[in-house]
């Protein structure tokens, strides 16, 4: 049976191409000295609207007095009840409200999606003189200032870059945190995480929707008992299609809240932990926006484009000569048996998660001996 995402690929693939064709093409010139009211289209998946955030609070603290609208998917909205940055998110993939956004008077629509055409159709029909997006195919046509696009740019600055026409210059660094978390999320997160009595613990996300980015439930299995030896309680999160996995991988000693969750519960979990272990997935995302640490596996994706390395988020990548093969977010069938990830073994990602977990120990033991005068 096609998935939803499968299907709004296909139309995209035939209405999207046919209608961006069609369309009259915009005029190039148009500038706004001040807007009040801007659309900011994201379709996709939860990694890429957590990563549109930070140009979304730098919007909102320039134009604070404007009101922005998000129109997102449903798989990705709830991303945006964790930024206060926006005034009203809608569903592209609901008529009503895909109606309602088509119906709004905007003095700028930026449209963040990088290759398919339907979200540049969308742009194309709101009623605003200034439309900004990326001009990767016949999108290009669609807006007043169509913008490159780079493989090789971490995604949260790609999305600043979509902003320069309005004066913006891309920050040297994103946030470190730029997500924050509603108090009924965490409420619910405090709820779940109860059984554990207050200790902590590490989060492990074995999903992943392209399977070729999945590392395998007997590995994460693996993993999270060599942990658990080291005196580690395990949590593991996902949708509902993880809980079987989620089971297997928790134990008896660990805990599965696998599809008992939402976003921003999920959100909630992982804020609180020491550290994430996942595959290139949103939830990923979501641990760098909440500052916790993290340890990724890379194979397909492109890690320059989607990975984060730093003093808190280590990448285990073993770049074979044939990854990354994702290309605008379709990763072909490997004909290697996805050798770039199935030769990532459990030992690797044991010592990075323990050198992380080792290194934050030591740091906060120098910092309390720091402020006890080094006694």
């Amino acid at each position: 049976m096609i998935s939803r995402i499968e299907l709004l690929k296909k139309i995209d693939g035939l209405l999207g191409r046919l209608a961006a064709s069609s369309l009259p093409a915009s005029r190039k010139t148009a500038t706004v000295a001040e807007p009040h009211r801007i659309l900011v289209i994201r379709p996709g998946g939860i990694g890429d609207a957590v990563l549109l955030v930070p140009a979304l609070v730098s919007l909102r603290v320039r134009y604070h007095g404007a009101h922005l609208t998000v129109l997102a998917e449903r798989r990705n909205a709830a991303v945006f009840e964790l930024t206060s940055a926006v005034d009203r998110t809608l569903c592209y993939d609901k008529p009503g409200e895909l109606l309602i956004a088509l119906c709004g008077r905007y003095d700028v629509v930026i449209d963040t999606e990088q290759w398919h055409r339907l979200s540049a159709v969308v742009a194309r029909l709101t009623r605003s003189s200034l439309r900004i997006g990326f001009g990767t195919n016949e999108r290009a046509r669609l807006f007043t200032v169509p913008l490159p696009y780079s493989h090789d740019d971490y995604e949260a600055l790609s999305f600043y870059k979509l902003l320069g026409p309005l004066g913006f210059v891309p920050p040297a660094t994103i946030p470190p945190r730029f997500l924050f978390l509603p108090q009924v999320a965490r409420q619910q997160g405090e709820e779940l995480l109860a059984p554990l009595a207050g200790r902590e613990y590490l989060v492990l996300f074995p999903g992943a929707t392209v399977p070729e980015r999945r590392w395998g439930v007997e590995r994460f299995e693996t993993l999270a008992r060599r942990l658990e030896g080291e005196g580690w309680l395990v949590v593991v999160v996902g949708g509902k299609q993880d809980a079987a996995a989620g089971a297997l991988i928790a134990g008896t000693a660990g805990l599965n809240l696998a599809g008992r969750t939402s976003l921003a519960v999920t959100a909630a979990v992982i804020g609180g932990a020491r550290l994430l272990v996942s595959g290139d997935s949103g939830l990923l995302h979501l641990a760098v926006g909440l500052g916790t640490d993290t340890v990724s596996l890379f194979g397909p994706g492109r890690q320059r484009k989607w990975g984060v390395e730093s003093a808190g988020n280590l990448i285990v990548n073993h770049h074979l000569p044939c990854s990354p093969c994702t290309t605008f977010g379709t990763t072909p069938k490997c004909p290697h048996q996805v050798r770039c990830m199935g030769e990532i073994t459990v030992a690797e990602l044991f010592r990075a998660a323990m050198g992380l977990l080792t290194k934050k120990n030591r740091n906060s033991l120098n910092k309390n001996l720091d402020i006890n005068g080094g006694s």
